[in-house]
């Protein structure tokens, strides 16, 4: 498998009363399947893994599957603390029919660069799905390594990277290991037209949930190497990505998508966007709504 291009870490919706919302939830799949969308990524950091419990998570995974039909790779994430436990969940969402898992590196425990590459090994050895490393120093408290990745990547198993650090030295660093058989996907939105530009094959994005075409479009243009079309549509979505950041990601985003009509809110010990960023969600939500309609229009032309 070669994952490329616009991939859409999703949010989970839930209903007002805090359920599962599998309308909402079909309509933002098919809103992304709608706008290009590459690629979804179900039950990551960005859809609340840690607040699901297993019929739920299942029931979104099998129900992406279902709609998206084999149009888009599904990618599910299986990432935990224990090695075994994260083979056990791969294993469980290959039943399911994702394409590929989505494999964090272990959060809280802090491996060593040694015990990463067992770790990985693992599950590739294992051979439940092809695997996506990711690594989000911010989120784990641990950071895998270009040489460390550089150790993993001979693996047949072992198909992509997701990078969410955002120093061009490390993507740099990164983008030596490339091949056919390897992806570099950036895992930072801000970053992610500089990482295409570079020669990063396409990023797994939080801001695409809100402006999928937007950023289908994004994609497409840094990777053919049109940098002034890029770089214009990468500075009017600024402020989105600024927006993003201004509490911890669901947070912000689930504000916007419950604008579009996608869901009520998150699970604790998240809380919904304080009030303070009222204003700036409104002013975002209409940029948003702006730059989905320019990009549709640009599409269509």
């Amino acid at each position: 498998m070669r994952l490329s291009g616009s991939i859409t870490a999703l949010a989970t919706p839930f209903t007002a009363s805090g359920e599962i919302d599998l309308d909402a939830w079909n309509r933002l799949l098919d809103g992304q399947l709608a706008a290009g969308t590459q690629g979804i990524v179900v039950a990551g950091s960005t859809g609340e893994a840690a607040a699901l419990f297993d019929a739920e998570y299942d029931t979104l995974l099998r129900t992406a599957v279902e709609r998206v039909a084999g149009r888009i790779p599904v990618l599910a994430g299986t990432g935990l603390s224990n090695t075994a436990k994260t083979i056990e969940l791969t294993r469980r969402v290959a039943a399911l029919g994702a394409d590929a898992a989505l494999v964090v590196t272990p959060p809280y425990v802090r491996p060593t660069q040694a015990g990463l590459i067992a770790h990985y090994r693992a599950i590739a050895d294992d051979g439940a799905l092809p695997i996506v490393l990711y690594n989000v120093p911010g989120r784990t408290g641990g950071d895998l390594l270009p040489e460390t990745v550089a150790e993993l990547v001979s693996h047949p198993r072992i198909v992509a990277i997701k990078e969410a650090r955002s120093e061009p030295e490390r993507m740099a660093a990164l983008l030596e290991l490339r091949s056919e058989e390897f992806a570099i996907l950036s895992g930072d939105d801000p970053t992610a037209c500089r990482a295409m530009f570079a020669g990063a094959d396409g990023v797994i994005s939080v801001a695409s949930n809100v402006v999928p075409r937007a950023f289908r479009r994004l994609a497409d243009l840094a990777r053919a190497g049109q940098r002034d079309a890029a770089l214009a549509l990468d500075a009017r979505l600024q402020t989105t990505y600024d927006f993003l950041g201004v509490e911890p990601n669901p947070i912000p985003v689930k504000a916007l998508l419950a604008r579009q009509g996608i869901g009520h809110g998150l699970r604790l010990p998240l809380l919904p966007l304080s009030a303070a960023h009222a204003g700036t969600a409104a002013t975002i939500a209409a940029l948003v709504a702006e730059l989905e309609l320019e990009s549709h229009e640009s599409l269509v032309a």
